[in-house]
């Protein structure tokens, strides 16, 4: 149950439609739904305001088949499955509404939540071969209800390919910065946006890289204020955060 399913459901008891009874019998569901491979966590929409998420890596696809069908029939209307492959996507049971993402390696089961936020997400990448980790950024952000924009291949190597961008830069409320090699486009978006910068590192480029290493060093480094930084190739995590911020209400 999420807050606003929540917040129906005492207006309705408020209203005298829902006895006081029948409102604590749903509000005890059991919280947590144990189907041996996994606990499910019933009330998180109605903690953090987002249902559970599933991170599909390393799960066996009939693994997150049956979780997703869990939540689903527990009344989830909206389930984001992260790092999920195109075996497990293709094996999923369509019995029930599901959209594959293939460069984000997502899929969202049920509807995205329409756009509620007042501002919107602006997605970079340094270069294309970030594309999958800022795909995964992207899609999380709009599944969560967000706007998004998308400025690809845009790194410092060609600053002017950035420059162009200049407006959309300014106009964001939540900017994600996306880049391997060593992770300066971060330090770059952050000296011109008035924005919350989230810093991803990916795990693109040669050698010394080190994995993503180097890009995650450097984005910690940065000198630009309002630079936060995620874990290497976390573009959930970066989404989620971005969607948090661009919901926030001014105080």
């Amino acid at each position: 149950m999420t807050k606003s399913e929540t917040k129906q459901l005492l207006e309705k008891v408020a209203a005298g439609d829902v006895s006081v009874d029948e409102a604590i019998v749903e509000l005890r569901t059991e919280p947590i739904h144990d189907i041996d491979i996994a606990k499910l966590d019933t009330h998180r929409g109605l903690r953090q305001g987002i249902g559970e998420i599933i991170y599909g890596a390393s799960k066996t696809p009939e693994q997150i088949d049956r979780i997703a069908h869990t939540l689903w029939e527990d009344g989830q209307e909206t389930i984001l499955v992260t790092r999920m492959s195109k075996e497990a996507a293709e094996y999923f049971h369509k019995d029930i509404p599901f959209t594959y993402y293939e460069d984000a390696r997502a899929a969202v089961i049920g509807k995205m939540i329409e756009v509620d936020a007042p501002g919107y997400i602006l997605v970079m990448t340094a270069g294309t071969s970030d594309i999958p980790v800022a795909e995964e950024a992207a899609i999380t952000a709009e599944t969560l209800g967000n706007e998004v924009h998308r400025v690809y291949d845009a790194g410092v190597a060609g600053i002017h390919r950035l420059l162009r961008h200049t407006d959309d830069v300014m106009n964001a409320r939540v900017i994600i910065a996306i880049a391997g090699m060593e992770g300066a486009l971060a330090s770059v978006v952050g000296g011109l946006a008035d924005c919350p910068v989230i810093a991803v590192p990916t795990s693109v480029g040669y050698g010394t890289a080190f994995g993503g290493v180097t890009a995650l060093l450097a984005m910690l480094n940065s000198c630009a204020s309002g630079v936060s930084v995620v874990n290497i190739d976390n573009g959930f995590g970066a989404g989620y955060l971005a969607s948090m911020i661009n919901h926030m209400e001014g105080k």
